[in-house]
């Protein structure tokens, strides 16, 4: 048993002992969510395709907190994924939906259990433990299969100044999307992994249309990442508004990065200093609303000195070389998209996304967009012409609003990847379909 799950343990023995006191069951949550998905990734360049699908079942229990000048509360969640179809030639070994077993097909079923202690003081929450799930600048848990991503460590978060929202922790391990296993923290590429990854920052709500955001991060032995941001909302009149979002990174080496096993591989992509971060990014999006329309039109530039940098344990094996399943992650730039991130040493891209909210012709819940990306001068790694790529991606949603099955999402997602160099991406047609629902008990 890891010692943080002990952890939990003893701290759920002592707070059932305060059960009763007022605010830790009254304000408790305890909810069950289902998602069923079908996925088909078919390669185009001829390599292995992937066609599964599979059942996922995640409990959610929140407890409130203990009275007192500091109360005290628990969070727990249980995770259950089930194969449902697709074996050996649809299940790709390094697949990141399915974890695989020892003949390559994939595994019946996994499941895995966290949970995280929590207090709170005035206006000050901190939470330790397994179940963490951070939606940050600097790292943003990634829910795009069946189970979701979820991280082992500590995080806080202040609100004692109005208008001021404090982040600062200090995460360990990983839990894959597709694994019951944890992993240590890397980049994509590298062999070893860190156990540390330390971040602060805030953000900042300056009036009640413009927010500023700044956040520092570091993995041990990879990587030093600064991040400044900047959203604001123009009203213009009635249901009609102008958003501009801007993004910018700058990420370097730090440690062991660049060493045997420490190395970054920069996406597939060109280095200055062949495994070492060394990245400068910056990302500008500009959305107009009107009505149940959104237009949106952006660009991303990604530096000439290496591709951009974020957690990702997708090379990460277990004892036998075999992948964990940890593999697929999220990180906050526009473009990334439903198959390719767009994030090579040199990328320039220009994206634009049309959306559409029908509640507007009497049926809430129906939504729909189309969007395209296109990353062109991106740098080869073996000192050829600079090549593009694109990805066409388009999704339509309902979520019933009434009735007995009030609360059924369904979304239909159709993705178009394709390359202009043999460095690129294999190209590739995705399709999901899902089905989410969730019951709350209290």
């Amino acid at each position: 048993m890891y010692k943080s799950t002990l952890a939990i343990a003893v701290a759920v023995g002592v707070l059932a002992q305060q059960a009763g006191a007022a605010g830790f069951v009254e304000d408790s949550k305890l909810s069950l969510s289902s998602r069923t998905m079908y996925f088909n990734n078919d390669n185009r360049d001829g390599g292995a395709d992937n066609r599964e699908s599979g059942q996922g079942f995640k409990v959610d229990y929140i407890s409130g907190f203990t009275e007192g000048t500091v109360g005290f509360g628990v969070d727990a969640q249980a995770l259950w994924g089930i194969h449902l179809d697709g074996g050996r030639g649809h299940h790709p070994d390094n697949s990141s939906f399915f974890p695989s077993d020892s003949d390559g097909s994939a595994e019946s079923q996994w499941a895995r259990f966290g949970a995280n202690a929590k207090a709170r003081f005035s206006k000050t929450e901190a939470h330790f433990g397994s179940a963490l799930a951070p939606n940050l600048p600097i790292l943003v848990s990634n829910d795009g299969r069946l189970l979701p991503q979820t991280f082992e460590g500590g995080t806080i978060q202040s609100k004692e100044i109005d208008s001021l929202t404090l982040n600062a922790g200090q995460l360990t391990h990983a839990m894959g999307r597709a694994s019951s296993n944890r992993t240590g923290l890397s980049v994509a590429g590298a062999t070893q992994d860190s156990n540390k990854f330390q971040f602060a920052g805030g953000d900042w709500k300056v009036t009640k249309d413009l927010t500023l955001q700044y956040y520092y991060s570091n993995l041990e032995d990879f990587y030093k990442q600064h991040f400044l941001g900047l959203v604001h909302v123009l009203p213009i009149a009635e249901d009609q508004s102008f958003k501009t979002d801007i993004r910018y990174f700058d990420s370097s080496s730090d440690g062991k990065n660049g060493e045997t096993g420490y190395a970054f591989n920069n996406n597939g992509g060109y280095a200055k200093n062949t495994g070492e971060v060394d990245n400068k990014t910056w990302s500008a999006m500009f959305t107009y609303s009107l009505g149940g329309h959104a237009f949106l039109l952006g660009h991303q530039q990604i530096g000439d000195d290496g591709g951009f940098v974020w957690l990702n344990q997708g090379n990460v094996v277990d004892g036998n070389g075999r992948n964990e399943g940890a593999g697929g992650s999220s990180f906050y730039l526009f473009t990334d998209s439903m198959i390719n991130q767009f994030a090579r040493a040199g990328e320039n891209t220009t994206f634009g996304q049309y959306s559409y909210d029908f509640a507007r012709l009497g049926v809430p819940g129906l939504k729909t967009s189309i969007s395209y990306l296109r990353g062109d001068d991106i740098r080869s790694r073996t000192g050829g012409s600079d090549y593009s790529e694109w990805e066409r991606d388009a999704r339509i949603d309902y979520v019933i609003q009434e009735g007995t099955l009030k609360g059924l999402g369904a979304s239909l997602r159709h993705g178009v990847y394709r390359g202009g160099s043999s460095e690129a991406s294999a190209d590739q047609d995705q399709t999901r379909l899902i089905f989410n629902y969730t019951y709350s008990f209290m």
